[in-house]
């Protein structure tokens, strides 16, 4: 079982009890649950969602385990006109996640849009 979520604007493939590295939350401490809701797919036991564009009814929470700094990344600039070379080296704040619960909250038993439409079951 497995889900896309897009976090922060990057898509991550997430798993149950697997740890992420993802870019830092202000005001999230170490221990703290984070609830993310924009799921774009959810491959379950036997069905596989595709969002329209999130899937709802899919909860995936994490838990902050701790803050750090990533490996260093190097910045290179040049530009045509000047003769200036700029070498900067930059430290990415990250924080590791673990997923908690990876789950969907639709039961069998519900019916879908396409049985609810105009109060019957057309077309199919």
């Amino acid at each position: 079982m497995y889900a896309i979520v897009d976090f922060k604007g990057k898509q991550l493939k997430v798993e149950k009890d697997r740890v992420l590295k993802v870019p830092y939350l202000a005001g999230k401490e170490a221990g703290t649950e984070i609830e993310m809701d924009k799921i774009l797919l959810f491959q379950g036991d036997k069905k596989t969602k595709i969002g329209k564009p999130i899937v709802k009814k899919v909860k995936v929470i994490a838990e902050v385990l701790e803050h750090g700094k990533d490996k260093k990344i190097i910045v290179f600039k040049k530009k045509e006109e000047k003769v200036i070379v700029e070498n900067m080296v930059t430290d990415r704040i990250i924080q590791k996640l673990k997923l908690k619960i990876l789950r969907s909250n639709r039961s069998d038993s519900d019916k879908s849009e396409k049985d609810n439409f105009f109060g019957g079951n057309y077309g199919s």
